[in-house]
């Protein structure tokens, strides 16, 4: 029988990655800069949610936004309107990011005298959760029109988020959404998940949300 070498490739790369995503938070902290990874489905309201926070912390924090996707520049532009620095990031195709391209983003950004970066991962409640991005702070949101049991079936995506958004909060009365369901189904992937109901579009919730990304980046640049 001939002999082979079986190559566990996935694990392979998903280690360097990590030692990568490691090495750019060191960096990260040593400049001062506090990097948010920020995921969620398509159309769950992250660009609205981000323009809502500029415009409540832009004077107290340089806050700039990288924003991911697959093609198009449409979320740069609205990040730039809303006043802040922004950077589009294409994929080419892929549905994550890493903590490679992570880092190229970084770099063309210049991002030395920033605060608050957030990157905007592509929208999937899969792959992103895969991958360490390098970031400090890994936040979701959850809308409500995705229905309460989202927790259920992308388990991953809740396990590795520091903090979780309940967006659109504000169309409760029209789904069947029940939040007491849905806050116990986040705790049973992830204890430690901070759960914060918001309406982007009226601000409801963004008293507690800005005041946990405040002193997220106040501890990191410690």
């Amino acid at each position: 029988m001939k002999e082979f070498k079986v190559i566990e490739v996935k694990r392979s790369i998903l280690e360097d990655n990590d030692a990568d995503a490691a090495k750019l938070r060191e960096e990260l902290k040593a400049q001062g800069t506090f990097l948010l990874n920020l995921m969620s489905s398509p159309g769950a309201g992250k660009t609205t949610m981000l323009k809502r926070v500029i415009s409540m912390l832009g004077d107290e924090l340089k806050i700039g936004i990288m924003e991911a996707d697959i093609d198009s520049d449409v979320d740069a532009q609205a990040i730039a309107e809303a006043g802040a620095r922004s950077i589009q990031l294409h994929t080419g195709g892929m549905c994550h990011l890493d903590a490679a391209m992570t880092r190229q983003g970084i770099l063309e950004f210049g991002a030395e005298d920033l605060d608050l970066v957030v990157l905007e991962n592509v929208g999937n409640l899969v792959c992103p959760a895969e991958f360490d991005t390098g970031a400090c702070r890994n936040a979701m949101i959850l809308s409500v029109p995705e229905g309460d049991d989202k927790p259920l079936k992308y388990p991953l995506m809740f396990s590795v988020c520091d903090v979780v958004l309940i967006n659109k909060i504000d169309v409760l009365p029209y789904f069947d959404f029940d939040m007491e369901k849905c806050k116990e189904y986040i705790q049973m992937r992830n204890p430690k998940a901070k759960i914060i109901p918001i309406s982007a579009r009226t601000g409801e919730g963004f008293m507690e949300w800005t005041q946990w990304l405040r002193e997220e980046a106040a501890a990191w640049t410690k």
